[in-house]
């Protein structure tokens, strides 16, 4: 199974594809960010958003995708941007006919470090140890769309 995850933003959207090679093995396939410049208007923003992200989907042919659910406390103005960069990839995902599953950041933390509060660099670290990379992916938003996936993977092998 190929798994596309994918961390919403409007600048920037992680995106990773992950496939699971045996019950404890994981590989990366690909990894990278759709990327908007902040100039633009935002109709052409999500545009822009929506093509490279069918454009990797025709590409790669993932079986699912995992995207993470919104979670702000702080910035309203930030949110609402993140939430409409977020309804333009779930709807060309349900364009496109890709089953869709979200996850919560506190989820994701717990699928891959068994701790919910985990923070960003153990998060990488994990990410890194899971998939046998050499380093840490970059930039760090598609290292959290690379444990989104692995966050699906597990949650789906629990759930067997």
């Amino acid at each position: 199974m190929k798994v596309l995850g994918i961390d919403p933003g409007m600048a920037t959207t992680g995106w990773g594809l992950v496939r699971q090679v045996s019950p404890q093995k994981y590989e990366t396939l690909r990894y990278g960010c759709l990327l908007t410049q902040a100039r633009v208007p935002m109709s052409e923003r999500l545009q822009s958003i929506a093509k490279q992200l069918r454009d990797i989907v025709r590409t790669e042919q993932p079986d699912v995708a995992a995207i993470e659910e919104l979670f702000f406390a702080k910035n309203s103005q930030t949110a609402a941007s993140v939430g409409h960069a977020r309804g333009v990839l779930l709807f060309v995902l349900a364009e496109l006919g890709l089953p869709v599953f979200e996850y919560n950041p506190r989820q994701v933390k717990i699928a891959l470090t068994g701790f919910g509060a985990a923070d960003k660099s153990q998060m990488q670290r994990m990410v890194q140890r899971l998939l046998g990379l050499k380093e840490v992916p970059k930039p760090d938003d598609a290292a959290d769309a690379l444990a989104i996936a692995l966050c699906h993977i597990n949650t789906r092998q629990e759930q067997k």
